[in-house]
């Protein structure tokens, strides 16, 4: 005996048949688009990786890793700025921000007495293991420079005599010969007063801490007692 399928089963069966191939038709119709928006786009993509390349947002500013130089630019910058209003430059012993008594390439440390640059530079290493770090206000200076300074001084506090407690003349001033030199910030200077004189380095003026010069017997006998300002200074008499 053959068997038959009845035939409102073999018309329900042909049409769920049908209806699942039109959900996969269906199905796939509209997969392609959804596929497409999700997928990442390959003109984009390598444009995206180079933007924030870790190369292009390192230096932003001056703070970097650990043991990275500083960048020199806004150091010469901010010298060019004061050339341009004053009239003297980098070449007349300006000194742009965070230059250190390593620094040759500037003329301001470049000039200074070769016996007073090493001592200095052998204190900063020492005092580079304590945490601290020597930066040159100023330097050598040329007659030019310093008889800059003494105008401005003189306009500042109103009269020669009070400015010659803080400003000397181009002709007896110690940095204009290269055998003195202003330190900071407050902690070297800090340093430098307890220290200074193991490596002949003193403060020569009790009203400018910062100021220092080179007295080698202080290695064994002590810095010289400080003059209460350049005035009473006998080398400013001259």
């Amino acid at each position: 005996m053959i068997y038959r399928e009845p035939a409102r089963t073999a018309a329900r069966r042909t049409r769920s048949i049908i209806l699942a191939a039109l959900v996969v038709v269906s199905a796939a119709l509209i997969g392609i688009p959804v596929y497409r928006s999700l997928a990442p786009s390959s003109s984009s993509s390598p444009s995206s990786s180079s933007a924030v390349s870790p190369s292009d947002s390192r230096h932003d500013d001056h703070h970097g890793p650990p043991g990275e130089a500083r960048p020199q630019a806004p150091r010469i910058d901010r010298a060019l700025d004061r050339q341009t209003r004053s009239g003297v430059s980098v070449a007349d012993g300006v000194v742009p921000d965070g230059v250190t008594v390593f620094d040759d390439e500037f003329p301001a440390v470049a000039k200074l007495d070769a016996d007073l640059l090493g001592a200095l530079r052998q204190a900063a290493r020492d005092a580079d293991d304590d945490g601290v770090e020597f930066f040159v206000n100023s330097g050598w200076r040329s007659p030019k420079y310093q008889e800059q300074l003494l105008r401005e001084a003189i306009s500042k506090y109103g009269s020669e005599k009070e400015a010659a407690r803080w400003v000397s003349t181009p002709d007896t001033s110690a940095h204009v010969t290269g055998e003195a030199i202003d330190i900071g910030p407050s902690d070297a200077t800090a340093w430098l007063s307890k220290h200074g004189a193991d490596y002949g380095l003193c403060q020569i003026y009790r009203n400018e801490p910062w100021h220092y010069e080179l007295r080698p017997e202080a290695i064994n006998e002590g810095c010289p007692a400080m003059y209460a300002d350049p005035t009473q200074d006998p080398r400013m008499q001259q």
